[in-house]
C-alpha cells in the first residue's frame, strides 16, 4: 500500500467525521458509524507495516550500495597497485594511488551516511505524521463518543423525570378517587 493509500484512508475518516450528522440538541456532537470508522483506523493500521517496510527497504539498498562501492573501491585501489608495481616502483606514483584510493572510499563512506541519515529521516517523518495523523482521529472520535454519552444520558435523565412527575400524577389521581 502506498504512502497516498494511508493518507486517503485518512482523509476518508476526516470526511466522515466531518460528514456526520449532528446528534439531537447538540451543535457539537455528532453521530458517526462506529463499525465504518474502526474499519478504516483498521486499514490504516495494516497500511502502517508496509511503509515501515519500505523504509526498511531504502535502508536496505543503501547498505547494498555501501558494500558494492566498498568492493568497487578496493578492486580499483587493487588494481591501481598493481598498475603502479608493474609500470613503476616509484614511491611517489604508489602514494598518489593510495591517496587517490582513499579519497575514494572517503566519499563512499560520506556518500553512505549521508544516505542512512536521508532514509532516517524519511521513515522518521512518515511514522510521526501517521501516528499524529491517527491520533488526531482517535482524539476525535472519543470526544465524539464523550459528548454522544454525555447527551445520551442527560436524555436518560429528563425521561426518567418525566416518568417519575407522571407516575406521581397517576398516584393522585388513584387517591383522590379512593
Amino acid at each position: 500500500m502506498a504512502n497516498n493509500d494511508v493518507q486517503h484512508l485518512l482523509d476518508m475518516l476526516y470526511d466522515m467525521i466531518d460528514r456526520a450528522k449532528n446528534a439531537p440538541l447538540s451543535g457539537d456532537k455528532c453521530l458517526v458509524n462506529r463499525d465504518e470508522a474502526l474499519d478504516l483506523i483498521d486499514e490504516i493500521k495494516a497500511a502502517l507495516p508496509n511503509e515501515l517496510k519500505r523504509a526498511q527497504d531504502l535502508i536496505r539498498a543503501k547498505e547494498d550500495y555501501v558494500v558494492q562501492a566498498k568492493r568497487d573501491v578496493e578492486r580499483m585501489m587493487q588494481r591501481a597497485e598493481q598498475d603502479a608495481k608493474s609500470r613503476v616502483s616509484d614511491s611517489e606514483v604508489l602514494a598518489a594511488a593510495r591517496e587517490k584510493g582513499h579519497d575514494i572510499v572517503r566519499r563512499a563512506e560520506e556518500r553512505s551516511r549521508e544516505m542512512y541519515r536521508v532514509a532516517n529521516e524519511y521513515t522518521e517523518d512518515a511514522l510521526r505524521r501517521t501516528e499524529e495523523a491517527i491520533q488526531a482521529a482517535l482524539d476525535e472520535i472519543k470526544q465524539s463518543r464523550a459528548k454522544f454519552r454525555a447527551v445520551s444520558t442527560e436524555q436518560m435523565k429528563k425521561k426518567r423525570e418525566e416518568l417519575s412527575q407522571s407516575t406521581e400524577k397517576t398516584d393522585k389521581k388513584s387517591d383522590e378517587n379512593s
